[in-house]
């Protein structure tokens, strides 16, 4: 079976997601997506990452930085921490979010939740011994259109 390297599965995901109106086909059908512009922390340059989401009743939503379960965090985590104010694209939708890592007592009430609609990041949890870091995103505003950093 052909392997593809994490870089090219995102790009490849990206792709697909932005030809389908924010949905793709594969394995990845039945999980909503959100493509998270996140600026390098050293480099300054912005990067698309797709990421599984949770939608809050609030309308903001909840993302996590599970990296497959490894014992190092996501880059795109530290470039979130660095610079929390970002582009997201979700459906046909570009917004601004402002990302903030939940702290302990938060992560720990919304965590049962977390894992009930999303088991594999229970399973992730139980690979690693770091806590596996939760963000939540909340709107900024709309922008017109969508983005396009092709």
């Amino acid at each position: 079976m052909d392997t593809m390297d994490p870089a090219e599965f995102n790009a490849d995901v990206v792709e697909r997601f932005r030809a389908g109106d924010g949905k793709v086909s594969g394995p990845l059908a039945d999980t909503p997506l959100i493509l998270v512009h996140h600026i390098g922390r050293r480099s300054g340059v912005e990067r698309v990452v797709p990421l599984a989401y949770l939608s809050r009743p609030d309308g903001r939503f909840l993302i996590v930085a599970a990296n497959g379960g490894s014992e190092t965090h996501p880059a795109w985590y530290y470039n979130l921490k660095a610079h929390p104010e970002v582009t997201v694209e979700v459906g046909t939708e570009t917004f601004r979010v402002v990302a903030r890592e939940l702290d302990a007592a938060e992560r720990s009430a919304l965590w049962p939740t977390v894992v009930e609609k999303a088991p594999a990041v229970g399973r992730f949890q139980s690979m690693t011994t770091r806590a596996i870091p939760v963000f939540i995103l909340t709107r900024r505003g709309r922008l017109g259109g969508r983005c396009d950093t092709r």
